[in-house]
């Protein structure tokens, strides 16, 4: 028996949420006393799979094969699914990203596993087992029993405070069978000298509140001063005052920073669900009554021209 993660690599480096899940399973793995399976598909060298012994992984089980240096969700789901197999793994973590929600679900129906989305604690209880997860976009919690013999867990992002559990993990190679990869990338495109949302602890956002595209550099220079990423609301990116790469919100991108600026931005119920899960969110708007002051945990009463100038100075001031 055994708890597997599933630890996804960007052009062979792991980021701090591939830490952050082996941390959150090598935790289940000690609930259900047994052992953290890491499992990383691409070619990864050895020094940095070591890396994931460091967060708790007592094996590694390293999968490469030409065929899945293309993303294809079919092929990965078969390949974790195979390793789960192998591994005897009774839970398997995933990812609450755009390629954990592609595998979770065709992982779910291939290992008969009940799916636990989003989640953002441990168990209260390994049994029954039981999640505690954030439900109606933040506003309610609930704690919900997965009844199956195998589940599947997707942790939200920057949800759980990872911590080093060195192990010395063992690295197993795994030749795993891929069926013929569907889909093939005709061109590639990378971002590169900018903080990605995603992967951003702190985010500075902007609103209508900021009157139009040419009063952006308050926000690109508290970014900056900040080592933040920026983002907007989505009127901002519909009226192409800035990419909508940049939106945050439920129908933008879902975003868990330990930091969230919002500057000049209402709080409508379609934001704050995709920046709920902020550790700490700071409010600047002239209107007392608007809705992101009922979310933020500082709330700053003014105009966002005026009041964001000398948050920059302050800053570079105690930096």
């Amino acid at each position: 028996m055994s708890v597997l993660v599933f630890t996804e690599n960007w052009d062979g480096k792991f980021k701090k949420v591939s830490f952050e899940l082996v941390s959150y399973a090598s935790k289940i793995a000690e609930m259900l006393n047994t052992q953290t399976v890491a499992v990383s598909i691409g070619d990864v060298q050895d020094d940095e799979l070591n890396t994931l012994g460091k967060y708790g992984a007592d094996k590694i089980v390293s999968v490469k094969n030409d065929q899945l240096n293309i993303l294809d969700n079919q092929a990965y789901t078969s390949v974790i699914a195979q390793v789960a197999e192998k591994e005897e793994a009774k839970v398997v973590v995933i990812a609450q990203n755009n390629m954990g929600k592609a595998i979770a679900p065709r992982l779910s129906v291939k290992l008969k596993a009940g799916l636990g989305a989003g989640i953002s604690k441990l168990p209260s209880s390994v049994e029954p087992f039981t999640i505690f997860k954030k439900v109606y976009s933040g506003k309610a919690y609930s704690n919900v029993v997965i009844k199956s013999d195998v589940k599947i867990l997707t942790l939200a992002q920057n949800s759980f405070e990872f911590e080093e559990n060195q192990k010395s993990a063992t690295i197993e190679e795994f030749n795993a069978t891929v069926d013929a990869v569907k889909t093939s990338v005709s061109d590639v495109q990378k971002q590169t000298g900018k903080l990605l949302l995603n992967d951003a602890e702190i985010v500075v956002s902007g609103g209508r509140g900021m009157k139009s595209a040419d009063n952006w550099g308050a926000i690109e220079e508290l970014a900056e001063v900040l080592g933040a990423a920026t983002a907007c609301s989505r009127p901002v990116s519909d009226e192409g005052w800035r990419p909508h790469g940049e939106h945050t919100g439920q129908t933008g991108k879902i975003i868990a920073p330990n930091l969230y600026i919002a500057a000049g931005i209402s709080g409508a119920i379609q934001h704050l669900a995709g920046i709920s899960g902020s550790k700490c969110i700071v409010a600047i708007n002239t209107d007392k009554d608007a809705p992101i002051f009922e979310a933020a945990d500082y709330g700053i009463i003014g105009d966002a021209m005026k009041v964001l100038p000398e948050l920059i100075e302050a800053v570079k001031e105690i930096k």
